[in-house]
């Protein structure tokens, strides 16, 4: 069973969400690495090699975290992104996976010529 959150605190000033959940972890997840690992279909596509590549996101804050029913929040980013539905797992996901999936984002980025900066 998934765990579920106790606790959602919006970092503004260091921009990162705080998720405490009933299982006693804390996950704290940078709002860049949510913007460019959004579970929108505009992001991840329909299929794993359709993600997309989201570029000079190293400034992005989140301006909203919206409820959504029981099972998730969604994000208003300041960059106008606001598809994405945030599970409780999916949460747990990133936190599990964030150096990982980092690692692999800054591989992608250099390798496609992209920066975390915009513009």
């Amino acid at each position: 069973m998934t765990p579920r959150p106790t606790a959602i605190t919006l970092h503004r000033a260091s921009r990162a969400l705080e998720v405490a959940f009933d299982d006693g972890a804390i996950v704290r997840l940078p709002a860049e690495y949510l913007r460019v690992e959004s579970p929108s279909a505009e992001v991840q596509g329909h299929a794993p090699e359709q993600k997309i590549l989201v570029a000079g996101k190293r400034e992005v804050g989140i301006e909203a975290v919206e409820p959504v029913g029981h099972y998730a929040v969604a994000l208003r980013f300041t960059d106008g992104h606001s598809t994405g539905l945030y599970t409780w797992a999916y949460l747990h996901q990133l936190d599990r996976e964030h150096a990982t999936r980092w690692a692999a984002y800054e591989a992608a980025l250099v390798a496609a010529g992209l920066s975390r900066d915009a513009g």
